[in-house]
């Protein structure tokens, strides 16, 4: 699977902020001989390709419809295929009108795979393979049997069920290949099989499947880069269901979603002052309590932020505004650049010594991050997060 984010937040479907309870997947075609994913998704991050048409679904109403998927499957400017999310998973999308029954707008995640001329064997079987192994993905999230009744189904068995408009994808496509729903939903769950928990704690991994613990960031996909982290505005507790070894992150928390080491704050629930079940003790989850004052160092990292393609109001003020997007940055060893050089002048001005901030994270930055993240009682590793807010409030 090649998952990609490209959030359409120009979308009306997105800018409404409905949300819904994933109860299945519809899966999709797009009925129009463009396998190109740039056709719908944009604009180009480099792999896309550019859309000259400009008609790309980041937009109000796409067509002069109000329509929108939760994710969609086709062909890179390069030739190979990728899945892009496009709206978040609990987002309400408009992907199949509505029938007799309801809609599965309200229950289900739209999934759109890119159609060509419905010829071509290579396609169609780079398309499908992509499409079993992303359902397989968003079954394990979810906790979803795909065998079971009405869980995995395409528009057209949502029709014939009264919960979606009279469309015939993806069976005027699949059986074109020898295939059906029916050999979708199998592969869907043999895909499954093939990754499922391995034995815990598993090698190259910290926590157990069963270890409860808490979470000051998380990500949609094992795969996710750091860039994609969500950042809660308080942190979460959940139960490891499922380790994947070699993800970047490899654990997934029920309800919650994939992790890494350095997203976990510790095993149990962790409170103000209180100890998880391993005796050790754990930091405050952060109050998000600010008191406004103007600090000079804030107003710079502020500016910082707005070059980074934030819209912040350079008041020099630490609030929630500003601690939300300073916390979808991270600053790791090796790394440079205004961002680490603003880390290591609050570090210095806090008493964790970086020596000179000259903007490149060396060993010395390094080990002032550990010494800061240690003295608040959070994880050690690279700067995101939560320790943003420590360094806010200074």
């Amino acid at each position: 699977m090649n998952l990609n984010v490209c959030m359409l937040t120009n979308n009306a479907c997105y800018k409404a902020g409905r949300k819904i309870t994933p109860k299945g997947v519809m899966v999709h075609s797009t009925g129009a001989n463009n396998p190109n994913l740039k056709r719908y998704v944009g604009p180009d991050d480099g792999k896309l390709g550019y859309n000259q048409n400009g008609n790309h679904w980041n937009q109000d109403k796409p067509d002069g419809r109000e329509v929108c998927t939760h994710a969609f499957i086709g062909k890179l400017a390069d030739g190979s295929v990728a899945t892009y999310q496009t709206l978040p998973w609990d987002a309400r999308g408009w992907h199949c009108g509505s029938g007799s029954k309801g809609s599965a707008n309200d229950t289900h995640i739209g999934i759109e795979i890119c159609e060509d001329d419905l010829t071509d064997s290579e396609y169609f079987s780079q398309v499908y393979q992509e499409a079993v192994e992303f359902c397989a993905y968003l079954c394990d999230m979810y906790g979803f049997d795909p065998l079971a009744d009405g869980v995995v189904i395409c528009h057209s068995e949502g029709a014939a069920r009264g919960i979606a408009s009279n469309h015939s994808d993806v069976m005027h496509w699949f059986p074109k290949f020898g295939k059906s729903m029916d050999t979708f939903r199998a592969d869907v769950k043999a895909a499954m099989d093939e990754t499922s928990p391995a034995p815990s704690p598993a090698p190259g991994t910290t926590y157990q499947v069963g270890d409860i613990v808490t979470l000051s960031s998380y990500y949609a996909a094992s795969t996710d880069p750091i860039e994609n982290a969500v950042i809660p505005s308080q942190w979460k507790t959940g139960t490891i269901t499922r380790i994947i070894p070699g993800r970047r992150n490899p654990y997934l928390v029920d309800g919650l979603g994939w992790c890494n080491d350095g997203d976990i704050r510790g095993r149990g629930e962790i409170n103000t002052g209180g100890s998880s079940s391993d005796g050790k003790q754990y930091g405050p989850n952060p109050s998000l309590v600010w008191d406004y004052h103007y600090d000079a160092q804030v107003a710079e990292l502020q500016r910082i932020l707005n070059d980074k393609g934030h819209n912040l109001s350079v008041d020099g003020k630490a609030g929630d505004n500003t601690y939300q997007a300073a916390a979808q940055h991270t600053v790791n060893g090796g790394e440079s650049g205004p961002l680490c050089k603003w880390v290591q002048q609050r570090l210095n001005s806090m008493g964790f010594s970086c020596g000179s901030a000259d903007g490149v994270v060396g060993n010395k930055t390094v080990k002032a991050i550990a010494k800061f993240q240690e003295s608040n009682g959070v994880g050690v590793g690279y700067l995101g997060g939560t320790d943003w807010y420590y360094l806010l409030i200074g």
